[in-house]
C-alpha cells in the first residue's frame, strides 16, 4: 500500500474507534438512565448496542487482525486431543488422593511441631 492509502485506512480506523467507543459510551449512559425501564428492554438494548459496536470495530485493521486470530484459534483448539472421561476422572482422583495425603501429612507435622513447643515453653 502507497503511504497515502495508509494514512487514509488509519483515518478511517480512528473514526471506526471513536464510533466503538460512542455506542459503549451511549450505552453505558443510557443503561443508566433508563434505570427505571424494565431489565428485559435494558438487556436487549444493550445486546443490539454491542452488536453494533462489535461490527463496526470488526470493519477496522485491527478488528479485522482479531478476527483472523480468533479463526485460527478456534481451528488449533480442533486439533486439540481431548481426554476421554476414563482420563479425566482417574486424573482427578489421582489429584484428589494427592491433596488428602498432603493435607494429613501437613496435619501430622503441625501437630508433631505444636507438642514440641508446648514441651519446650511449658
Amino acid at each position: 500500500m502507497t503511504p497515502k492509502t495508509e494514512a487514509q485506512v488509519s483515518r478511517f480506523d480512528l473514526i471506526k474507534w471513536v464510533a466503538v467507543v460512542a455506542l459503549v459510551v451511549v450505552g453505558v449512559v443510557g443503561n443508566q438512565y433508563y434505570s427505571a425501564a424494565p431489565i428485559l428492554y435494558r438487556v436487549l438494548a444493550l445486546l443490539a448496542l454491542a452488536a453494533v459496536a462489535g461490527f463496526v470495530a470488526l470493519q477496522t485493521a485491527k478488528g479485522k487482525s482479531f478476527f483472523v486470530l480468533a479463526k485460527e484459534a478456534r481451528a488449533e483448539i480442533r486439533k486439540v486431543v481431548w481426554p476421554t472421561r476414563q482420563e479425566t476422572m482417574q486424573t482427578t482422583l489421582i489429584v484428589v488422593v494427592v491433596v488428602l495425603v498432603m493435607a494429613l501429612l501437613l496435619w501430622g507435622l503441625d501437630s508433631l511441631l505444636g507438642w514440641l513447643v508446648s514441651l519446650i515453653v511449658g
